[in-house]
């Protein structure tokens, strides 16, 4: 999209947004899709905006798209991380503490579905290491830059796909007796929201709200990794699939917005709140949840 066409797509999201000049705001998954319209969004309402992405070539190029729908003043940054291994996240969690002083908002909202399981340098099923862990140790190692800098906010692209991930499997966390790609997909997004949940519960008197988001159907690359037939799925729904902005919208707003200034805990789609399934609502999940991801995480910490 030229910068004409993607800042005249923009203008609705920027006009009902208060302005964020000066803020600063991580992104992950920033170089196509939601992530890049979503970085364009906010640097066009004046935040510093840090992107991330996997090439370098592609996150360069977002890079100079974003600048060019920024506002006066406003900074872009390129990062360059790995996100499914650990190691490529404490890369990344050590290059942002050096680089920003602040951290006003951080964005959990790159992720993929994969048809076939497969296993990350870590030891860990690719679609659990990249759409939970990744964001769960993000964050964590992020978490005292967020609390110094508040009021700050933490955003997780979560998805409706949750509904058919069933529940957490405790018993194969690394589905290793039974895969099947979009249903793994849907546990990941489930424990995108459990970790929201939890997360919530952590941050009472800091400052700090986390939040997370479906946002619809989206016409992006998304699933367009896994072959022929699901690249001809994909293409067959665009017509009935949301722009990436229309996708963004909700994640800029839960971004920006006095309306959720203080509201944490909490799965929105559309700008509203919605309640997500019941093995969502599980507590006791969500806090095992935790433990057992920080057990993961723990594990990479001591080899590396």
């Amino acid at each position: 999209m030229a910068p004409e066409s993607a800042a005249h797509a923009l203008a609705p999201i920027v006009r009902e947004h208060r302005t964020v000049n000066g803020k600063h705001i991580l992104i992950t998954g920033a170089t196509n899709g939601i992530g890049l319209a979503g970085a364009e969004a906010l640097a066009a309402l004046g935040a510093n905006v840090g992107i991330v992405g996997r090439s370098s070539t592609r996150t360069k190029i977002a890079a100079a798209r974003v600048k060019a729908a920024s506002a006066p003043g406003a900074t872009v940054d390129a990062l360059v991380a790995d996100l499914s291994t650990q190691a490529g996240v404490r890369k990344l969690a050590a290059e942002v503490l050096d680089r920003y002083p602040r951290l006003d908002v951080l964005i959990n909202n790159a992720g993929a579905i994969y048809s076939q399981r497969q296993i990350t340098t870590d030891g860990i099923e690719l679609t659990w290491a990249l759409n939970h862990l990744a964001p769960f140790l993000l964050t964590e190692l992020l978490l005292d830059r967020l609390k110094q800098s508040a009021p700050a906010r933490i955003i997780t692209t979560a998805s409706r796909a949750h509904h058919q991930g069933g529940h957490i499997p405790f018993e194969d966390l690394q589905a290793a007796h039974s895969y099947f790609g979009y249903r793994r997909y849907g546990q990941t997004k489930l424990a995108n929201i459990l970790f929201t949940r939890e997360l919530d519960s952590r941050l009472k008197g800091t400052g700090v709200t986390a939040n997370c988001f479906h946002p619809g159907l989206v016409a992006t690359g998304f699933n367009y990794n896994n072959g022929l037939l699901m690249g001809a799925l994909m293409t067959v729904a665009k017509p009935i699939a949301r722009s990436p902005e229309k996708g963004a919208e909700t994640l800029v707003w839960l971004a920006t917005s006095p309306e959720v200034e203080g509201i944490s805990g909490i799965y929105f789609f559309d700008k509203a709140q919605r309640a997500p399934s019941l093995a969502a609502q599980d507590d006791d999940a969500a806090h095992r949840l935790w433990q057992v991801s920080e057990e993961q995480c723990a594990k990479t910490a001591v080899r590396s």
